[in-house]
């Protein structure tokens, strides 16, 4: 006669399970995230070297996750997911310790441990601090222990042996394909702030507004008149025979606007800084976007199809830029290469603390976001690059 499990347990079961599957599908529709979060970890760690390695191993953390989570809710051997469920927690219950520990360390001023801010437990669904995430596994790592403690009053369900490991196989390459979708193409669920519809002028610094007048006399009586550039622009000759050049007086009309996120720019070889002037209110024209956050890592493929957009932009007077990480040696050297003919805007940031907003913006290297009066309006990974584009 099969146990009866106690409907405490199944309810403390039940939600364990929920909250490992809720915790794999908002890093599984985005798991280029957290493969830069592996890699941060890495990173922070000492372990640089294993940055080939992040999205793999992202992958498969994932992939463990959801497996347990859906062998939990439908008992599929539960001896072996109860003790899935007790080393997943323990390792990260002490991970988030430490994090805790050394991020209080950080803030404290006492030592600089380059420790990770965001665990990414939850993708980007839900941010919390590491003080946060190690408070959530102490109160997680209970019921995993109740479970573990209690695991034998849990039933297995009634598939055969051989019937468990085929749904432990089908859970696993379910978690896998999904993922890979979400790799080749994007994100299921975009939780960036470059999600489709979103207005993303607050992150770009906008310049202070000046007006400048110009104060001419007249060569006869003495009276001066101020003029704008444009008035003084429209003159004709005979107003610079009649009338000579006094002074210019520079007013500022309006303050200049940092960034809600500071680290976005586009500059040129000049140093002169594009990003207000494309990505703006005032812009109603469309503007493709190519985004290449390191030249070394970008796709010759994307490249390929990036050239056959921008052509075709070119020849319908739509505007076409690029914007890249990488130094502006890095740039020209590219553009040489690849006889690329549109700009391609530099974006300087510190290597190790960012902020990252090329390589976040779109989950692809190279990506396309297509932008309207600072919205934007579509996405495109490289692989689903349209073929022409829009007037």
């Amino acid at each position: 006669m099969r146990n009866k499990e106690p409907i405490w347990l199944k309810i403390i079961r039940i939600l364990l399970a929920c909250l490992f599957l809720f915790s794999s599908f908002t890093k599984a529709v985005d798991p280029v995230n957290f493969g830069i979060t592996m890699n941060d970890y890495f990173v922070s760690f000492g372990m640089g070297f294993l940055h080939p390695l992040a999205q793999f191993a992202a992958v498969c953390a994932i992939l463990c996750e959801f497996v347990l989570g859906c062998m939990m809710l439908f008992r599929i051997r539960v001896n072996l997911a109860s003790w899935g469920y007790l080393l997943f927690m323990s390792f990260f219950f002490l991970l988030t310790l430490w994090l805790a520990v050394a991020e209080y360390l950080e803030v404290h001023h006492i030592h600089d441990f380059g420790v990770v801010k965001d665990c990414g437990c939850f993708g980007q669904a839900v941010k919390m601090s590491n003080l946060q995430t190690f408070l959530k596994n102490v109160v997680l790592i209970i019921p995993t222990i109740i479970v573990f403690v209690n695991r034998k009053k849990i039933p297995d369900s009634r598939l055969t042996i051989l019937g468990q490991w085929i749904a432990v196989a089908v859970f696993a390459a379910i978690a896998v394909l999904f993922q890979l979708h979400c790799i080749r193409h994007l994100p299921l669920i975009d939780f960036t702030d470059w999600k489709k519809g979103n207005d993303v002028v607050a992150f770009i610094e906008q310049p202070a507004q000046k007006e400048v007048m110009f104060i001419y006399r007249n060569k006869v009586d003495n009276t001066e008149v101020k003029l704008t550039q444009d008035e003084l622009m429209s003159q004709s000759d005979d107003f610079y025979e009649n009338y000579d050049y006094v002074d210019r007086i520079d007013s500022i009309i309006k303050d200049i606007v940092r960034a809600k996120i500071d680290g976005f720019n586009m500059l040129d070889e000049n140093g002169a800084d594009h990003a207000f002037e494309l990505i703006s209110h005032d812009n109603d024209q469309p503007l493709y976007v190519l985004y290449m956050h390191d030249l070394s890592e970008t796709k010759a493929k994307g490249v390929e199809k990036a050239k056959k957009l921008a052509a075709d932009c070119a020849a319908k007077d739509v505007a076409f830029v690029a914007v890249s990480n990488s130094s502006p040696e890095e740039i020209a050297a590219f553009v040489e290469a690849n006889g690329l003919d549109f700009p391609v805007y530099y974006n300087p940031i510190d290597p190790i603390k960012g902020p990252f907003m090329v390589r976040d913006a779109v989950r692809s290297n190279p990506g396309i976001i297509l932008f309207e009066k600072g919205v934007v309006k579509d996405k495109w990974a490289w692989r689903d690059f349209p073929e022409t584009c829009v007037k």
